[in-house]
């Protein structure tokens, strides 16, 4: 997937250096939060997790079945032991085990004072107060220990870890109901085009509803920002300066669609050069080439393509993992998989490309990858349609059916 050292003549920049250029302009935003950890799912860490009890707080029943002495199992043969009580979870038995002794124990009950071992129900046999064990246990079968799941003053979780549902239960077996959280990231986003119309709206000669702010808001929305969404503004050059502006004073990051190329009506990149600084433009990426990345006073800017598929291509690959880093998340490798095509796929050497694919098991079980269709960036179908990116080097000239191809799973990204 490495293309940083493609022999690219056109100048535009690999999509690695592009990557490398934007994450190095990046500085997390400041302020948190405490919050309830019901409200905390999916936010992100602002300090450590620190483990002040030991979970589980006691040596516990790991099956249904009896407690005893570790001492008391046979080296060969059979031994009886008499059953002297029950534990269960919740109400302990509050007696000792002895020499020739054993307790009824259900999952999770604490041990009984005395016993170390437990024994599964369905590998003994019970009659009355008489227990008969064989022989081939281990000391300390089925005994979940102190502390074996998180230990008192163990770091249990760092700080950059966006919050799962599973570690909301983690955080509730420490009986913690809060934690310090980043506040979220701020964005606002508008398009801009003549052409485009908001929906409600009946469409002129030339015109076309605007697909990009609706694609964009669900992607912004699944990365937990707070949006700030701005409509559709005109191909009017102060009509972008006061977009650009209003959008600065309000937001930690400003992104755009449409108005990056080279047109003599494409006013962003021209308004970034004039507002701010730009640090990264073109790659050598399909679909998505143009792509305006810089900083507008404190905030940072993307400037995304008008077609919806090269916006929506240049957010997973560029704008997503750079909000994470904003935001205080800590950076994590993509999901990236070997699979083999089912059919034939085509391509120019050149650029690297992002092409749309459905990953699915075929007649016998194993994985493959198919297009998802037509391949062109004005049509957004082919992402709907589509579960994962085809991603081809720059280098190749397509792939023949049954290659292995990296294929990326929307699942990691969306």
């Amino acid at each position: 997937m490495n293309d940083r050292n493609d022999h690219n003549p056109s100048g535009l920049l690999s999509v690695d250096e592009a990557r490398s250029r934007i994450f190095d302009m990046l500085r997390p935003i400041r302020g948190d939060e405490q919050l309830a950890i019901r409200s905390a799912l999916g936010r992100v860490l602002a300090e450590p997790v620190i483990s002040g009890i030991d979970v589980p707080p006691y040596a516990n029943s790991a099956m249904d079945g009896y407690a005893l002495r570790a001492a008391d199992l046979p080296a060969e043969g059979t031994a009886t032991l008499k059953l002297i009580g029950r534990a269960m979870a919740g109400a302990p038995f509050e007696g000792r085990v002895g020499a020739g002794e054993c307790v009824r124990i259900m999952t999770g009950a604490k041990l009984p004072d005395g016993a170390d071992t437990v024994l599964m129900q369905e590998r003994v046999e019970a009659e009355g107060e008489q227990v008969r064990i064989n022989a081939g246990h281990r000391p300390g079968e089925n005994v979940r220990h102190p502390g074996e799941d998180m230990a008192v003053g163990q770091t249990v979780l760092e700080p950059g870890r966006r919050l799962t549902p599973a570690d909301l239960g983690v955080l509730a077996s420490l009986g913690i109901p809060e934690v310090r959280v980043r506040r979220r990231l701020r964005v606002a986003f508008f398009s801009t085009g003549d052409e485009l119309v908001s929906l409600g709206q009946p469409l002129g000669e030339g015109q076309i509803y605007d697909s990009n702010r609706y694609t964009l808001y669900g992607m912004l929305q699944r990365c937990g920002a707070e949006l700030l969404d701005m409509g559709v503004i005109p191909d009017r050059r102060e009509a972008v300066r006061r977009a650009f502006q209003d959008a600065m004073s309000q937001a930690d990051v400003v992104i755009t669609s449409g108005g990056v190329s080279v047109g003599e009506a494409d006013y962003v990149k021209q308004t970034l050069d004039e507002l701010g600084e730009v640090h990264v433009w073109r790659m050598a990426m399909k679909p998505g080439k143009p792509l305006a990345v810089g900083r507008l006073g404190e905030a940072t800017f993307f400037g995304l393509p008008g077609n919806p598929v090269s916006a929506m291509a240049t957010f997973y690959q560029f704008v997503q993992p750079a909000l994470e880093r904003l935001g205080g998340a800590t950076p994590g490798e993509p999901l990236v998989l070997k699979i083999p095509t089912a059919t034939d796929l085509k391509k120019s050497p050149g650029r690297l490309e992002y092409q749309r694919g459905v990953l699915a098991r075929d007649a016998h079980g194993n994985w493959t990858v198919t297009s998802s269709g037509r391949q062109g960036s004005h049509v957004l179908t082919s992402m709907s349609r589509a579960n994962c990116f085809v991603i081809l080097p720059a280098k190749s000239a397509g792939a023949k059916a049954g290659e292995l191809v990296d294929v990326q799973p929307f699942a990691g990204l969306i």
